[in-house]
């Protein structure tokens, strides 16, 4: 943070935390102010490169690289134009080409490597390839409107139960009043004693916030899910194919140790192996220690490799 500021008026965040930083296609920042003082006409050159800049296109700073702004922005330009799809190839291999094509395009541009022809390469296939990219452009745009709808339907829903849980609160807030304004009421008016009339309000009360439980929850379910599928609608699938094959075998791994054979686990007392091996305490058995264990994976290698091999 404390590195960040405009190069030109030397003024830093750490100074000023509400610097407004100002990126364009070259990658250089320049803050809000000196935007304004040295596009004052609308175009000018970058302090840093010269390069040639409008002020309509300088965008805020949102990242703390400036050079990170630039790649996002060319990858944006470059994508217009290569918006090809995995379902426009024949196979993938010819899929992962195109990506790795359009990487190397937006490398190129970030980086200001060989960056004319770069640019004809993109030219060059904007001219060849300009009714598809115009097809998946209308076919991109139709997705967004679509996806743009739902989420207003389901903004719409998330405002309408927010309007009924605040008029239900607003309705059991006023029953509680009635209920405390009519126990003043009666403690005015009646002739009963106050404890019969505090007794009759309790109950009033308890069955009241049971009423408000019920209500609450028989909360009314939501018809549609953020994709857009309604809730309940039937899809007709078709049946998943059934593979017949045969269940796995566990067969017990063979390994050639070149030695005498190991006893076995449940053998090692009984042949006294474990006289001279620490016993296991809570601690050690917790974390799945057990002496018998520790024992038998000693003796395996101190076994394995007493016989030359054959070879």
């Amino acid at each position: 943070m404390d590195d960040q500021g405009c190069p030109r008026c030397k003024t830093t965040k750490y100074r000023n935390p509400s610097l407004k930083l100002m990126v364009n296609v070259c990658g250089h920042t320049l803050c809000e102010n000196c935007v304004e003082m040295l596009f004052v006409r609308g175009s000018g050159n970058c302090v840093q490169c010269d390069t040639p800049l409008r002020k309509s296109n300088f965008r805020v700073q949102l990242f703390e690289d400036p050079a990170v702004d630039k790649e996002v922005e060319i990858r944006k330009k470059v994508l217009k134009i290569y918006n090809k799809r995995d379902i426009d190839f024949p196979s993938l291999r010819e899929y992962n080409d195109y990506l790795e094509q359009v990487e190397e395009l937006v490398y190129n541009l970030t980086n200001n490597v060989d960056v004319e022809n770069t640019k004809q390469i993109m030219e060059q296939y904007q001219r060849e390839n300009r009714d598809l990219i115009q097809k998946n452009k209308a076919k991109l745009t139709r997705e967004q409107e679509e996806l743009e709808e739902l989420l207003l339907l389901e903004q719409q829903g998330n405002e309408q139960r927010r309007l009924e849980t605040l008029q239900e609160e607003q309705r059991q807030l006023q029953a509680k009043r009635k209920n405390k304004q009519a126990l003043l009421d009666e403690l005015e008016r009646s002739q009963l004693p106050a404890t019969i009339l505090l007794a009759q309000h309790k109950d009033r009360a308890a069955q009241l916030e049971t009423q408000i439980e019920k209500q609450k929850q028989a909360v009314k379910p939501a018809t549609i899910f953020s994709t857009g599928i309604l809730m309940g609608q039937t899809v007709s699938l078709q049946p998943v194919a059934r593979i017949e094959e045969a269940l796995y075998q566990y067969q017990p791994l063979q390994i050639e140790t070149y030695g005498p054979p190991v006893p076995e686990l449940d053998q090692l007392s009984r042949l006294g192996y474990l006289n001279h091996v620490r016993a296991a305490v809570p601690q050690d058995t917790a974390g799945g220690y057990t002496s018998g264990l520790a024992c038998h994976r000693a003796i395996q290698d101190a076994f394995s490799g007493l016989f030359p091999s054959k070879g």
